[in-house]
């Protein structure tokens, strides 16, 4: 199994440094000794209101920029004509990049244009502002819809793990040459301490974390972005790569046969899932 997932429109590292919620001299602690340990994805948004702590943390690692690959996202309520130029050029400039490996749509809009939203992140690629093109948070019906506008799509970000399902998803992403990127892919914790997942971590010296790691990575077009502020987390999340491959078919059965309905992100403005 590959450490990088490769599609006609990216390549990405199946695990990245997801950063909601890293901030301050920390948070850029946090940046640079992931980068530092090997990872090689970063993960953050306009909204995390981060991206300066990213972007110093990424410079002061002296990994070459060229070597990582920066994901950022333009907000729900800046889709509008011009407007995602304009927060695309405003996080490159807190990013201190000239340039966005990916750049997402974090969530669809109720009643957005979505050939114009999408003609318009085009154009950022064509100019050189981003790399590929994506988004996030878009059920199955809606990014068919999407992807029938013909724009090229690379991603779709959406929670993913161990207890919540995404196979209508994983039906549209794969046959479309799309990753799909899981956030929450530790269900906030809640994963590790399962009895089948932590029987499973026992069997391979492992940690549950891991486990519930490695059952994401091991699937085709699947990366994964947890957050991890500590060392000891990101050096285990790292571990996740090397046991993805090690799970024995009977693990798979098992951690498969798991509920798999847990939501933990549900906003307001959320689409509809079901849709």
């Amino acid at each position: 199994m590959s450490d990088t997932i490769t599609t006609p429109q990216i390549t990405l590292p199946r695990l990245g440094l997801g950063t909601f919620r890293l901030d301050g001299p920390a948070g850029q602690a946090a940046v640079e000794r992931a980068l530092r340990l090997g990872y090689r994805a970063l993960d953050t948004a306009e909204r995390y209101e981060n991206e300066e702590v990213v972007g110093a943390g990424l410079k002061a690692s002296g990994v070459a920029r060229a070597d990582v690959k920066v994901t950022s996202k333009v907000w729900w309520d800046h889709l509008g004509p011009g407007q995602i130029r304009a927060a695309c050029e405003a996080s490159l400039g807190r990013l201190g990049t000239d340039y966005l490996d990916l750049y997402l749509v974090h969530w669809p809009a109720p009643g957005m244009d979505l050939p114009r939203v999408l003609a318009d992140m085009a154009r950022l690629k064509e100019e050189g502002l981003v790399r590929a093109i994506g988004v996030a948070n878009f059920p199955a019906n809606l990014l068919r819809r999407a992807l029938a506008v013909g724009v090229p799509l690379a991603a779709n970000q959406v929670e993913y793990h161990l207890m919540l399902s995404q196979n209508r998803l994983l039906a549209v992403t794969r046959p479309a040459g799309m990753i799909l990127t899981a956030y929450t892919p530790l269900g906030k914790g809640k994963l590790a301490s399962d009895p089948t997942v932590q029987a499973i971590a026992a069997r391979h010296g492992a940690t549950g974390g891991q486990v519930a790691l490695a059952w994401l990575l091991r699937q085709d077009g699947v990366a994964a972005i947890p957050k991890a502020a500590r060392e000891e987390s990101q050096r285990e999340n790292l571990g996740a790569v090397a046991l993805a491959p090690k799970l024995t078919a009977e693990d798979v059965a098992a951690l498969d046969a798991l509920p798999k309905d847990q939501r933990m992100v549900n906003p307001d403005f959320r689409p509809d899932w079901n849709d």
